[in-house]
């Protein structure tokens, strides 16, 4: 016999439904990790490495050393980390961080500011509407050649997620491409497959994407455009592996639709028969004009910061030409508050609304700015209390007599965890690379291949992982279980990860 629930008295308020658990911010994830390092500092025994003249360590060298800071110190360092992790300043005698040093900065202000700059490039542009119009003047006019459809979305998203980070603003064309799937008689794991796949494969694969290999180039102390050839080399492999692997898909579901993995909603099939009677949307001279623009100013940008005469003779010491400009966040920084302000006076926004789309897109990267300078902030402890060369030592004990290939495996397999943990990429990558960049000198490899193989385990993750609004999101607003789309996505992953071991190992043995 059951009992019916009880029935709330007349007037009283209803039960409050069961709060259901959201994982934590990053903001909140790197908040906890600063007070749990801080706590273990106390019981990490303190020590050093000799450094190199190019102030790496040496491999071999590692010895205790006495811990001088009282509780008191270690307590203003707690308190101070944040802006430690934004201007700190490292006293060359001492090697300790804080602001009233004479030194060099150690704290992510460049980033930081960088970030800031490029949000406000961003917004600029989406603001004239012209990346909108031009993505969806494609997909109306691929519309009747389905493959050719989803290769051309999953190409584009992937060049935006290489070179910017392009992965969120996919959101905002679910609106356009459900249907339009739908009326190619494909079903709704196609639309969630073309544009989470499409712009995290970008990222995952990031050339020049300041959000994850510009923020952690910067932590490894090399140039942003270190290890383009084998990121670029991973980008057209793997993009075209995975537009093939969506493609496949479609074609299967085109062919028999009880072959869906997700199914289809009343209605669906109807939309078969009335996708094509859209009116081709409008790409103004004014549209044009920005995506030129947009295209320029990136083109530029890796330009200025590719290290081409390493690049084209193979040899990292190799000179740099006379022409090379070798710019690094400072110089982008001002490149992209330039092409901001270029593309709002070409849209002819007025000073008033282009000061404030500015503003608003500073606003809207505030969030990885401040993460980065929250991750720095975690480095600063561990530097002043000297345990990032003892953790440093325990692990080069770990991969000490691995080949260089299994090195650069094993740095992907670490990251993965990490990668679910902290899922801004901006803040995994300023945690995690002071530690594993000196690593690739203790293995002999380039630190760009550290960088690369983080990037990887990030990427990879992200593709997947509930953390993350992107996916997420993603399944919601296709109205597809995310269960479907891990049935979906589950094979690619697997291809994913052998493909990205395989050229880890090829760049370390290059």
């Amino acid at each position: 016999m059951t009992t019916a629930p009880p029935v709330p008295a007349p007037g009283a308020e209803p039960p409050a439904p069961p709060r259901k658990f959201a994982f934590p911010s990053a903001l909140t994830i790197l908040a906890v990790v600063t007070v749990a390092v801080w706590l273990l500092a106390f019981l990490v025994p303190a020590g050093q490495y000799d450094r190199g003249e190019n102030g790496a360590p040496v491999s071999g060298t590692y010895h205790r050393v006495d811990d001088t800071q009282g509780f008191t110190q270690r307590l203003n360092d707690l308190f101070l980390s944040p802006v430690n992790g934004l201007y700190g300043i490292q006293d060359p005698e001492t090697g300790e961080v804080g602001p009233r040093f004479a030194g060099d900065l150690y704290g992510s202000a460049g980033v930081f500011l960088f970030v800031l700059a490029i949000g406000a490039f961003i917004t600029v542009v989406f603001a004239t509407g012209a990346l909108d119009r031009g993505i969806a003047r494609l997909a109306h006019r691929l519309r009747e050649r389905g493959a050719l459809l989803i290769a051309a979305v999953m190409l584009v998203f992937s060049v935006l997620g290489t070179v910017e980070g392009f992965a969120e603003e996919t959101l905002g064309f679910y609106g356009l491409l459900v249907p339009m799937m739908l009326a190619l008689g494909y079903d709704r794991l196609v639309a969630v497959g073309a544009s989470i796949l499409g712009a995290g494969i970008g990222v995952l694969c990031s050339t020049v994407n300041p959000f994850a290999t510009g923020v952690a180039s910067s932590a490894a102390d090399i140039s942003l455009g270190d290890g383009i050839v084998l990121r670029f080399a991973m980008w057209a492999v793997l993009t075209t592996v995975t537009i093939l692997y969506v493609v496949r898909y479609a074609r299967r579901v085109q062919r028999d639709p009880a072959a869906s993995l997700c199914g289809f909603l009343p209605g669906d099939r109807e939309q078969k028969a009335t996708g094509a009677d859209e009116v081709e949307p409008e790409l103004t001279r004014l549209h044009r004009t920005v995506l030129v623009l947009l295209v320029l100013v990136f083109t530029f940008m890796i330009f200025s910061v590719v290290p081409w005469a390493g690049a084209l003779t193979g040899e990292a010491e190799a000179v740099p030409y006379s022409w090379e400009l070798g710019w690094s966040f400072p110089e982008l920084s001002a490149l992209f508050l330039c092409a901001a302000v270029l593309v709002g006076l070409v849209a002819r926004m007025g000073e008033a609304k282009l000061s404030s789309t500015i503003i608003q897109g500073a606003a809207d990267f505030i969030s990885p700015a401040l993460v980065i300078m929250l991750a720095r902030g975690v480095t600063v402890i561990m530097n002043n209390s000297k345990v990032t060369d003892t953790v440093l030592h325990s692990i080069e004990g770990v991969v000490k007599g691995t080949s260089s290939g299994v090195f650069a495996v094993i740095v992907f397999v670490v990251n993965l965890p990490l990668a679910f943990l902290i899922p801004s990429t901006s803040g995994h990558a300023t945690l995690a690379m002071p530690i594993l960049a000196p690593l690739a000198d203790f293995a002999g490899v380039p630190r760009a291949l550290v960088v690369t193989a983080w990037q990887s385990a990030s990427g990879w993750m992200n593709l997947w992982v509930p953390t993350t609004a992107v996916t997420i999101g993603g399944v919601a607003l296709a109205k597809v279980g995310y269960d479907k789309y891990l049935r979906f996505v589950w094979p690619l992953l697997a291809i994913l990860s052998v493909l990205i071991c395989g050229f880890l190992v090829l760049g370390a043995a290059m």
